[in-house]
């Protein structure tokens, strides 16, 4: 081809792609004879409004030597692609998934099946999750020139459930109270105060640790742990299972324990009846059936006091009153009822009495040990490991004698409260029977045949027995 005798634009093509983002020569209908100038290039893609990207160096290759481009398409100029903005994120500070119900891998590479739910627990003022604001598209740049405009990241927004709140730039969610997170309804956040189980606690539902009150919906199986820093309510029985609550417990049925597990409130615990149970309640124990062959302590009161209230069998220690309808049973059955100081002060005072014994022996044993090693010594027989010896043994003592006066100092004051009982009562509105054990203080009363309606406390120096009027 002669570039005086025929347009350029006659046998060379040029195409733009759809984007506008790159641009082509197609030498597809030019012979072998083709022959240009960079300035017809040029006129040729101004004339196709291609002015951006161009590629001047090519433009320079192909006037030079177009031999190798005969018959090919080949990119002439390139634009700038727009780059979208980068959508907003909600960066949870909690594991989405761990309520997931699978059993827990422990260390030693066993599975305890009974830790499958992972209770997603948050205080007042926690941090929940953040959100990172959506950022703007950069605009590209066409062939042609034109701009290109770019999406902008879209915007992820916090869905406000109940009980949580944003900070002022809406950048950051709080929750407002103790409680387990929740999701409902198209992703919303929520806290909610209360743990619910709708049905029993067994194996498809594990082991439950709550910061706020804890509701179970059926019963508590043997084996099974509930902790809460709130109330623990259920509406069946409890069966030999480890439940702990800061507040109180509730139980609708009653607690079939078979001498398993522990039930513990800082405050109160109710139950319609208690059998082969451990119970501990930092305020009250107020059963309205019976309490059978159970150890029960309770910092102020229990108190068994319903149509049968029946205390038969076990411990019940109170740091104040112990009533019931019936307490023991024809049968002389051993029960043993300890009132006038709160259970925590007379287990300690059993422990430290112990430990006092076991020093006394540690004692005696160092003080054999070292008459040995002084007659040694007198006789200058000792030996520089038995010298290290007996100067480790004087040591021994020293300390052992001064933990001995600080255990007696500590039982003398816990012996004091022992004595501070003029608020213990022992109250049975109906009948007390032969075989039990009243214990106020440092007194004890067995009791040997029944009486009816009486009530127990210090009177002149030891257990005094009073009518109950009506």
């Amino acid at each position: 081809m002669n570039p005086h005798s025929a347009s350029t634009e006659f046998f060379i093509d040029v195409l733009i792609s759809d984007d506008k983002l790159e641009a082509f020569l197609d030498f597809s209908h030019c012979g072998e004879d083709m022959v240009c100038t960079v300035e017809q290039l040029e006129s040729l893609l101004e004339k196709h409004s291609i002015s951006y990207g161009i590629d001047y160096a090519r433009l320079v290759q192909i006037a030079k030597d177009p031999g190798p481009f005969i018959k090919r398409k080949i990119v002439i100029a390139t634009g700038d692609p727009p780059r979208p903005g980068k959508d907003g994120e909600i960066n949870y500070r909690f594991d989405t998934k761990a309520s997931a119900k699978k059993p827990a891998v422990l260390e030693d590479g066993t599975v305890d099946y009974r830790e499958v739910t992972s209770i997603l627990n948050v205080k007042k003022g926690e941090l929940l999750a953040s959100r990172t604001p959506p950022t703007e598209g950069v605009p590209g740049k066409a062939v042609t020139g034109e701009v290109l405009m770019a999406r902008n990241g879209k915007d992820a927004r916090f869905k406000i459930g109940k009980n949580v709140v944003t900070d002022a730039n809406n950048l950051q969610l709080y929750s407002t109270i103790d409680g387990v997170i929740s999701f409902t309804g198209k992703g919303q956040i929520n806290v909610f105060p209360v743990y619910e189980v709708n049905g029993d606690v067994d194996y498809s539902i594990g082991n439950i640790d709550f910061v706020g009150t804890v509701v179970i919906r059926g019963n508590v199986l043997t084996g099974f742990k509930i902790k809460a820093e709130g109330d623990i309510r259920v509406t069946g029985t409890v069966e030999g299972a480890e439940m702990e609550a800061g507040g109180s417990i509730l139980i609708s049925a009653g607690i079939l324990a078979q001498n398993k597990g522990r039930i513990r409130a800082g405050k109160t615990i109710r139950s319609a009846f208690v059998q082969d149970g451990n119970v501990e309640a930092g305020e009250d124990v107020l059963i309205s059936q019976s309490i059978m062959h159970s150890n029960i302590r309770a910092g102020r009161s229990i108190c068994c006091e319903g149509a049968k209230g029946l205390i038969v069998g076990g411990k019940l220690q109170a740091g104040e009153q112990v009533s019931a309808r019936t307490i023991g049973n024809s049968m002389s059955t051993a029960t043993v009822i300890e009132v006038g100081v709160l259970p925590e002060v007379r287990s300690e005072l059993h422990q430290l009495k112990e430990q006092l014994k076991m020093n006394a022996e540690n004692l005696q044993k160092t003080e054999k040990a070292l008459t040995i090693l002084d007659q040694l010594a007198a006789a200058g027989q000792l030996s520089p490991d038995k010298a290290a010896m007996r100067v480790k043994l004087a040591n021994t003592r020293k300390q052992t004698v001064e933990t001995t006066e600080t255990i007696k100092d500590r039982v003398l004051q816990l012996e004091t409260m022992l004595e501070d009982t003029g608020k213990a009562r022992i109250v049975a509105t109906s009948t007390i029977y032969g075989g039990t054990k009243l214990v106020m203080g440092r007194h004890i009363k067995v009791i040997k045949d029944p009486v009816q309606r009486v009530y127990f406390r210090i009177d002149e120096g030891d257990i005094g027995m009073f009518p109950l009027y009506p």
